[in-house]
């Protein structure tokens, strides 16, 4: 049986205790199949028993990620049987905030409940120049953009797209927003726009948990999402090392200060694999987790095999040692 689209009317996205699957592109295969993985990955996680996937943008064909997730987003969701699917991050200072708005809310019509989105200000300078954007002006239109796609995005201050109906449907269920947060500044900014946060991969279970105290001291109510790289088995380590290196390749100084070794986490069986991650949730004081397999040199059959053994062998027993009984 195929759900039907508009069956759930209650949004689920980033609940607390939700544990769900970042996806990338095999940049080594042409688009078609691309897109054709990116699908039959998310359908495979929500069958396992992931609560929901996620794409995040740049652009040129860097380093595996999409120019478009919003689209991917909806092409995901016809693919689930369940489950949500999120764009997060978008870069917020490449597209007016409005039309954005607009675009989610009407992907949350088709899909009601299954819909979220996450916004970064960006970093890399080849997406500001493909858009004939000046990144000097990023972190202003960013402050300005967070805000205000949070309030949108939960039917208020519509201004001029008061009569939009998808939108308007909003002041009801909302859809969440998130954050990337790097800093306490950072997830200040979030806990005032009333949006979540989401934390980078491989910053240290210590770092995070000083960045997820500021935001709650701050008042933030909205989740806080852990990243986590893993494996099951034996891992893959030079492509490990590849991956680090391309994050290394943009990301600030400041940022890596805080990272630990290459950023994942590998368990020679289910249990031990389960219990890392428990741990990392508890001492971060994080709301819920998102796992990330892909690296340069692991092909989609590999990956398609860890999310299967994930699903089938991890996540129960994170579940089981999560839950408040």
């Amino acid at each position: 049986m195929v759900l039907d689209p508009g069956a759930s009317p209650t949004s689920s996205v980033f609940n607390d205790g939700s544990i769900s699957l970042r996806l990338y592109p095999h940049n080594d295969l042409d688009a078609p199949e691309i897109v054709h993985h990116l699908c039959t990955q998310a359908a495979l996680a929500a069958e396992v028993g992931f609560d929901g996937v996620m794409t995040a943008e740049h652009h040129g064909g860097f380093a595996g990620y999409l120019p478009n997730p919003l689209q991917i987003s909806g092409f995901q969701l016809a693919a689930m049987r369940s489950g949500w699917a999120a764009a997060c991050p978008v870069l917020l200072p490449l597209r007016p905030v409005a039309m954005l708005a607009e675009e989610v809310a009407w992907l949350d019509a088709r899909f009601p409940g299954r819909v979220g989105v996450g916004v970064a200000p960006g970093s890399l300078a080849l997406d500001f120049e493909a858009m004939d954007i000046n990144q000097d002006e990023m972190m202003a239109l960013f402050r300005a953009g967070l805000p205000r796609l949070t309030a949108m995005l939960a039917g208020r201050d519509l201004g001029p797209l008061a009569g939009d109906r998808a939108l308007r449907l909003l002041d009801q269920r909302p859809i969440p927003v998130i954050s990337a947060a790097m800093s306490p500044a950072a997830v200040r900014r979030a806990a005032a726009a009333g949006a979540g946060v989401l934390f980078d991969g491989g910053t240290s279970i210590t770092r995070i948990r000083e960045l997820t105290d500021a935001y709650i001291g701050a008042g933030g109510t909205a989740p806080r999402i852990l990243i986590r790289r893993v494996w099951l088995g034996e891992p893959p380590r030079q492509a490990f090392e590849d991956q680090f290196d391309v994050y290394r390749s943009y990301s600030t100084d400041a940022a890596l200060a805080h990272w630990r070794d290459n950023g994942w986490i590998c368990g020679e069986n289910p249990r031990q694999l389960a219990e890392a991650l428990v741990t990392c949730v508890r001492e971060s004081n994080t709301s819920c987790l998102n796992l990330r397999l892909h690296a340069p040199g692991i092909d989609a059959a590999a990956v398609n095999a860890q999310i299967t053994a994930l699903g089938a062998e991890v996540l129960p027993l994170v579940r089981e040692r999560l839950s408040p009984a």
